[in-house]
């Protein structure tokens, strides 16, 4: 069921806030679903409906809330009806996630004057979008084979979107874990020490607050330890789930389960944060947006700052707790023997034995696809691994020169308006005559 609060209100946004002036525009509280496990989003649309408020947008993140998120009012005030919220339980399986992104689209399917339903993931939201529209398209089998690490339980039939972007979407949020992991973490007895002859923030092993620079060596000693750290743990929540599924668990339906120094957003990520030269390019040219609203096509670079921070391995808040089955469904993805990370790209990740990575998942996505990377971020090299993996046959990718995660310019105002820039752009390509609308 569907409830609308009818108390509507109009206000006026531009970009970076609500204020007085620029496009009039409605936002709607909309609760979806009933009592206390319904989902509570906000549909922006323009005051004056157009042939672009045909098009609804659905800006869901895999855990975080999104209903007042930039993305909302820029496309509503460039004349879409978006419609941004949160999932219900961001620690529920990422199937659980999947059901709240059906409900999502029937919504905007029966909405009065919505023809049109895209899906836009930013960030972790990709794998959420990328894993919902696969299994949309292909049925929910195709998640569910012997080679799955955690074959998918929804057997609900869920409706297609019509379109999908990713804006500066992850690697995945199973990849990002990966990423995360810190195998200079040894556990004993229930407490932890770190080695350091792994510890990526020792400056012997390259580290330094304004830049680090690690050596081949030391990259090689890291990566295959983090890859055998990764793979081990997740052999151990196998071993869990089989003790569930063969009802002698801790508890009858599922049990908790924490891995220290694993948790995926960005303080935890190791390397490319602190190392600039650690994904730093793309293998292809692509458009690149400039601040002056001309494009160019090369080999896209990144901008970014190195971070200087500090290990929070030792921190309970930087660890991974969860259950067996939310780890093996929403973090988990195998490193194989040749998982590295170079100057363009990450490689040797086992994408085809999980479905919360958006690289893997979007090999199964047909409708038209638009992938933006930022290159103020280190996620940002990701749109061109989902670009190429892409099975559309109507697939666009761009970058935005000095836009950072959240497409600000990050206070370098040598990039102009950054958020501008990567909003004009996917309003052009929401509007291109025949793609969604006549």
């Amino acid at each position: 069921m569907y409830i609308f609060d009818d108390k509507r209100k109009t206000i006026h946004y531009t970009a970076g806030g609500y204020q007085n002036g620029g496009l009039a525009i409605r936002d709607h509280f909309v609760r979806i679903g009933m009592g206390m496990s319904c989902m509570r989003c906000v549909l922006y649309e323009p005051e004056l409906p157009e042939e672009k408020s045909k098009i609804g947008i659905v800006v869901i993140h895999s855990d975080d809330d999104y209903s007042t998120f930039p993305i909302g009012g820029e496309l509503a005030r460039r004349g879409y009806r978006t419609l941004c919220g949160q999932v219900r339980d961001p620690g529920a399986t990422l199937e659980e996630r999947m059901r709240d992104i059906l409900h999502v689209v029937q919504f905007l399917k029966e909405y009065p004057g919505i023809e049109k339903v895209v899906l836009m993931g930013h960030s972790g939201g990709a794998t959420l979008m990328s894993a919902y529209q696969s299994a949309a398209e292909n049925g929910t089998g195709i998640y569910q084979g012997s080679n799955m690490l955690s074959p998918c339980t929804l057997d609900e039939e869920l409706i297609p979107a019509d379109g999908l972007m990713t804006l500066d979407s992850n690697w995945g949020n199973g990849s990002m874990t990966l990423f995360s992991i810190d195998p200079s973490v040894v556990e004993e007895n229930g407490r932890i020490r770190i080695d350091p002859e792994l510890d990526p923030f020792q400056e012997k092993n390259g580290y330094a607050p304004d830049g680090s620079h690690y050596s081949e060596a030391f990259l090689k000693k890291f990566l295959e330890a983090q890859a055998e750290r990764n793979n081990r743990i997740i052999h151990q929540a196998l071993d869990r789930l089989t003790v569930l599924n063969a009802g002698k668990g801790f508890y009858a339906e599922d049990e908790p389960f924490v891995v220290p120094a694993a948790a995926q957003f960005g303080p935890c990520n190791k390397l490319f944060p602190e190392d600039v030269s650690l994904l730093a390019h793309t293998k292809e040219p692509y458009i690149l947006l400039h601040k002056d609203g001309g494009e160019t096509r090369e080999i896209v670079r990144s901008v970014r700052r190195p971070r200087g921070g500090s290990s929070v391995s030792r921190f309970c808040r930087f660890a991974f707790i969860g259950t067996v089955r939310s780890y093996l469904s929403n973090r988990s993805v195998l490193a194989g023997e040749d998982y590295t990370i170079r100057d363009d790209g990450a490689y040797g990740i086992r994408w085809e034995n999980t479905f919360n990575c958006t690289p893997g998942n979007i090999r199964n996505v047909s409708v038209p696809l638009l992938a933006m990377g930022m290159t103020g971020s280190y996620e940002g090299l990701a749109a061109e691994e989902i670009f190429h993996n892409a099975g559309s046959t109507d697939k666009s990718i761009a970058f935005v020169e000095g836009a950072g995660h959240n497409f600000d310019n990050m206070g370098r105002d040598e990039f102009g308006d950054t958020q501008k820039l990567t909003f004009d752009y996917a309003d052009r390509w929401l509007s291109a005559p025949g793609r969604f609308l006549n």
